[in-house]
């Protein structure tokens, strides 16, 4: 949402939170709206849609004009259990902390509370503290470890510069996935150990040395398999079912849209999920590759952000779904091969033409979906920097952010919005007082040298002063339970008090939709036009919206 003062608007097809005759409807009312699974295209489809559901929109996109959709997998498509996902990925750290990087053993203890990080922090490698900023970078919320900064601890490390920190590589570490919530919970642990037990550390480690490790260890996990071979053992343990995924992609596929696959994760990793999730739990699931009927291209592998770089010049290989193997191609043609081996091997259920991939670039995927411009394909992620930001800034591609913690806050939202008014009616009355005690204080320069007239101004600012510091409290106490309602520790994830958190501020910025969960497209007819909320300025502001 553009500007502070942006009303939180949908692209509902009877508007956010309203029914036919346009008045608001109720917490209750916007639940029953959703009760089962459905699809825009179904008899029941053309129904208010549940708040927590809603696709919003910052930059007006028409989906006619759109030829290709295109999806990443993992917390796109897939969207991963975090109390079992999350705690496999950390205890799997945690052990190549202790086996490979010769971390105390006591480290295996540790456990994991996978609610306490958010997305949109930043981790300060070299102070080793953890920071919630808002759009302006300014830090609000600052923690050591687990411990708490003060105001004046903050001002020390982070406001009191010449020059204005960017808050950016290699010195700092942006947590803007699902996926880099137990890194950074982890990191938190180390630094509280290392506080209060140095010498349990090799010597010299720094809080740099600490993350450093961390992720060498998370890059093990990914190398050996450790968390995928688990996932692919039991996918429902980790992975969340959705039944709506294939009714939206025969939806998109059926409105006439080619749709494509591009994720970083390889073939056979891919096939296991993607069968899990179209469905098919049999035993032998993913070996009837079903679900790639509602695919015109798949490129596994990809290497994102760097598939999105058409200078990137990667291979790209066919690949044989049965034996994973990769066969030449001459950027997407399949080339003769030397002896005996086919150019295509058929498969059972696979129709043909199926286009199977790794590697490559954008290109490559532009000339296999005969794409004519870049402005036709819309890609749904949910990494703001490896889907978003580079597929919209450096290509244009039109993009929707996948964020599942919109859901609840929205939610609060509704529930809060009393709550909201009482602060804005704190903070105006913050404003009045100290008005008036600074037209008191300058009209001190016009009352002469009279002691009725001084003790006069004096007992008034002494009474507009216990006056001011009582709505202080109340103000910073209502201010406090209202962050304390969205998250304990955090906030709420797109504001830092009255400003814009910065993960808000790069979703608007990169994201031209924005919603909970990708097969809330279903819920949209596939030819919507979808059309932002009115920007406004301060100064319209109290005309406009109050």
């Amino acid at each position: 949402m553009t500007g502070k003062n942006r009303l939180l608007t949908s692209c509902s097809m009877d508007g956010i939170g309203l029914n036919k005759n346009g008045s608001k409807l109720e917490k209750t009312e916007l639940t029953d709206c959703w009760q089962q699974p459905r699809i825009w295209s179904s008899p029941e489809g053309l129904k208010n849609i549940d708040i927590g559901k809603q696709i919003f929109c910052n930059r007006s996109l028409n989906m006619k004009n759109i030829v290709a959709v295109g999806f990443d997998m993992d917390y796109t498509l897939a969207q991963y259990k975090p109390e079992t996902f999350e705690s496999l990925a950390y205890n799997g750290t945690v052990r190549k902390l202790v086996y490979n990087l010769h971390y105390p053993s006591e480290l295996l203890d540790w456990s994991f509370d996978w609610t306490y990080m958010v997305r949109g922090l930043v981790l300060d490698k070299r102070r080793g503290n953890i920071l919630k900023m808002d759009k302006h970078k300014y830090v609000k919320v600052a923690y050591h470890g687990f411990k708490e900064m003060s105001k004046e601890e903050k001002v020390a490390a982070y406001g009191s510069t010449l020059t204005r920190d960017a808050f950016d590589e290699p010195d700092y570490a942006l947590i803007d996935t699902l996926f880099s919530l137990a890194e950074a919970y982890l990191f938190a642990q180390l630094v509280d150990f290392k506080d209060n037990h140095p010498g349990r550390l090799p010597e010299g480690t720094n809080y740099y040395r600490l993350y450093k490790d961390v992720r060498s260890a998370v890059d093990m996990c990914h190398r050996d398999g450790t968390l995928k071979d688990m996932v692919a053992q039991d996918p429902k343990r980790y992975i969340n079912e959705d039944e709506t995924i294939i009714p939206m992609l025969k939806m998109l596929k059926d409105s006439g849209r080619a749709i494509f696959l591009v994720t970083n994760s390889l073939w056979d990793y891919t096939n296991v999920v993607m069968s899990f999730l179209c469905g098919n739990t049999s035993s032998n699931a993913s070996s009837t590759f079903d679900w790639l009927q509602h695919f015109d291209v798949v490129i596994t592998g990809s290497l994102k952000p760097g598939f999105f770089h058409d200078e990137n010049r990667a291979n790209i290989y066919e690949v044989h779904p049965e034996s994973g193997m990769l066969i030449n191609t001459d950027n997407g043609t399949p080339m003769s091969q030397i002896g005996s081996i086919p150019i295509s091997i058929p498969v059972k259920g696979l129709e043909k033409g199926r286009k199977i991939f790794q590697g490559g670039n954008v290109g490559h995927l532009h000339k296999l979906l005969s794409i004519e411009s870049s402005s036709q394909v819309l890609y749904v992620g949910d990494h703001i920097y490896g889907d978003i930001l580079r597929s919209k800034k450096v290509l244009g591609w039109r993009t929707m952010l996948v964020v599942p913690e919109l859901s609840r806050e929205v939610e609060l939202l509704w529930q809060l919005k009393d709550v909201r008014k009482q602060l804005q009616q704190l903070r105006s009355d913050r404003d009045n007082i100290e008005d008036k005690m600074h037209h008191l204080r300058w009209s001190c320069r016009f009352e002469g040298d009279s002691d009725s007239g001084e003790d006069h101004i004096s007992s008034e600012l002494d009474k507009l002063q216990v006056q001011l510091e009582q709505v202080r409290l109340n103000h910073q106490h209502a201010q406090r339970e209202c962050h304390q309602k969205f998250h304990q520790v955090w906030g709420q994830l797109m504001k830092t008090g009255y400003q814009n958190s910065r993960f808000a501020h790069q979703v608007e910025r990169f994201a031209c939709l924005y919603t909970s969960q990708v097969t809330n497209l279903s819920l949209y007819s596939p030819d919507k036009y979808y059309r932002p909320s009115e920007d406004f300025m301060t100064h319209e502001f109290d005309v406009f919206v109050m």
